[in-house]
């Protein structure tokens, strides 16, 4: 069966990334349309149908943001892939709560960014999942109607926070969940502030989901921003770079 083509529109004053994208997204399969600026993407999205944005966040005019609030005014499902600087840790955060699927930081892997495309792609167009369905992710499987979590067939016993903290993830897999978002979901809004707090208990559900806690494989940090959960791709990936570092380092010595 033929895969179906995803169109993506790249907002971006600078040519110069329009230029570099263009090719690589082409090569693999990708329908490409370029705006230099938020007002002509959101004039093209009027008459056009694309299944991801690609949305710098600074830019002339507008800006990414605003162009960003318009556009999940119009279209709340359309998966947008916010483009920041490394700096930019307070507008990712905003740009998250207004609804962007995820972001990637200047500068980025081709590869990284095409991860991004798949698995935002994807997330809109799997099946529904029923809210009471077991989550399974490697080796962690999570079943809302038990409260109950398992890691290679064994229970884990976790308190009702962790497991709420588990779950709020897993069931994002993949996408950053915002510090504030999280706590919001766990404790309420009156404790969107209480960071140190989060962190505290993400320690500890760490130490019971990972087989080495220090070095996290599941539960990952986006610094400054929020946590997100593994997906399938992001786990795969991981094991691609293990074994190609393994393969790369040099013999022990005997």
């Amino acid at each position: 069966m033929n895969q179906p083509v995803v169109r993506v529109l790249i907002v971006d004053d600078e040519a110069a990334i329009r230029r570099a994208l263009r090719p690589p997204l082409t090569e693999l399969g990708f329908q490409v349309f370029e705006a230099s600026r938020g007002e002509e993407a959101l004039q093209f999205l009027q008459s056009n149908a694309v299944d991801v944005v690609l949305l710098d966040i600074n830019m002339p005019g507008i800006g990414g943001i605003e162009t960003l609030r318009r556009i999940r005014a119009s279209a709340p499902r359309l998966p947008v892939l916010m483009v920041t600087v490394r700096e930019a840790e307070e507008q990712k955060v905003e740009a998250l709560e207004l609804g962007a699927d995820d972001y990637v930081t200047k500068p980025f892997s081709v590869r990284e960014l095409i991860a991004r495309i798949r698995t935002a792609y994807r997330r809109v167009h799997a099946p529904a999942r029923a809210e009471d369905a077991p989550i399974e992710i490697g080796e962690i499987r999570l079943t809302p109607a038990r409260r109950s979590v398992t890691k290679r067939g064994q229970a884990l016993h976790l308190t009702r926070k962790e497991f709420d903290i588990l779950y709020c993830l897993m069931s994002r897999a993949g996408r950053v969940v915002t510090y504030a978002k999280l706590l919001t979901a766990v404790w309420g809004a009156d404790c969107r502030e209480e960071v140190e707090y989060l962190r505290t208990f993400v320690r500890q559900l760490r130490k019971k989901i990972e087989d080495d806690p220090s070095n996290p494989v599941y539960l990952l940090t986006d610094v400054y921003v929020g946590y997100r959960f593994a997906d399938a791709q992001m786990l795969e990936a991981a094991e691609e770079n293990a074994a190609s570092h393994a393969e790369a380092a040099p013999p022990a010595e005997s």
